[in-house]
């Protein structure tokens, strides 16, 4: 897979809701809606461009398992197969693996996703949280 594919399948996570609004990395969005930030593949990076920019709650899905959190913002990690939640189990809120397990819907799974979302909002910690995960890094462009 090539970083073109992984960028448009971030994309695609959008479903068929209008983009409304591209932002830098760390820049705060204008508009409501679906904003895509301009970032790099990296997750703690991107983590830590959404929170400059502003965001309250980060929801992280995950086909890797990377294990992140953030010093100032729950993260909500989400699985996408199951094989990788049932490794990462200690490290991963919500499997969505068992949409393509067929032991589950995405209405489900986005009820699960949602439900999680509030509970986080009332102060309900999530995993990262719970073990620690406070990382950090800041994305830059420079010169070489």
């Amino acid at each position: 897979s090539s970083i073109e594919e992984k960028s448009l399948g971030c994309i695609r996570k959008g479903g068929s809701t209008t983009i409304m609004e591209v932002v830098k990395y760390g820049q705060h969005p204008s508009k409501k809606g679906l904003i895509i930030m301009d970032g790099t593949a990296a997750d703690v990076m991107n983590d830590t461009g959404l929170l400059a920019a502003g965001c309250h709650l980060i929801v992280f899905t995950t086909g890797r398992g990377t294990p992140v959190g953030a010093n100032i913002a729950p993260v909500i990690k989400v699985s996408t197969n199951s094989v990788l939640y049932s490794k990462m189990e200690p490290n991963i809120d919500i499997n969505a693996g068992v949409i393509v397990d067929g032991e589950g819907t995405l209405k489900s799974v986005g009820q699960e996703i949602f439900d999680k979302v509030v509970a986080c909002a009332n102060g309900d910690l999530t995993k990262a949280e719970i073990l620690g995960h406070r990382e950090f890094d800041i994305h830059f462009r420079m010169i070489i």
